[in-house]
């Protein structure tokens, strides 16, 4: 079943070098508000959030940034890490970013929601409530699941242009 919707975001990266040669680490957030609270695996996003037909994928995906981690997006070459469907039948597009960014300059942005549900009461959560740079194995253990192959994707694109002296 499909729902037309789509998402858009960006996944910021930094190249590492280990024994087994050229690889990333990647920036992910813990999804804020009381459903995730306490959980751990599955529970991380790549910053990325829904678009409708009057915004491009691009443009989305650059607003999603800002509004999640309250800080412009950085300078630099974006990677087209393609599309992937999630299990609610969203597609998410994300493109990789190879950027330094400090944790703790991220001020999340925000929504608002009725909690606990039937009690009329609206509380302000952060959209994410905490960030991390993860190894691709961290982030396979804590990415939603349907976000995963992005971090495979990337991974593959870095190891493959090691030959390159630009890279």
């Amino acid at each position: 079943m499909s729902t037309g919707r789509r998402s858009a975001g960006l996944l910021l990266f930094r190249v590492t070098e280990g024994v087994g040669g050229r690889d990333v680490e990647v920036l992910i957030g813990h999804m804020g508000g009381p459903f995730w609270a306490g959980r751990e695996a599955a529970a991380w996003s790549v910053p990325k959030g829904e678009y409708g037909p009057e915004e491009g994928a691009e443009a989305a995906a650059r607003r999603e940034f800002v509004e999640e981690l309250g800080v412009p997006v950085p300078a630099g070459e974006w990677i087209a890490l393609g599309d992937a469907r999630q299990r609610s039948g969203k597609t998410v597009t994300v493109w990789g970013l190879e950027a330094e960014l400090d944790v703790a300059s991220v001020v999340p942005g925000t929504f608002t929601m009725e909690w606990p549900r039937g009690s009329g009461v609206r509380q302000e959560f952060p959209e994410m409530d905490r960030f991390a740079w993860c190894t691709p194995e961290q982030a396979a253990e804590r990415l939603v699941v349907g976000q995963r192959v992005f971090v495979d994707r990337l991974r593959a694109q870095v190891r493959g242009t090691a030959a390159s002296p630009d890279a």
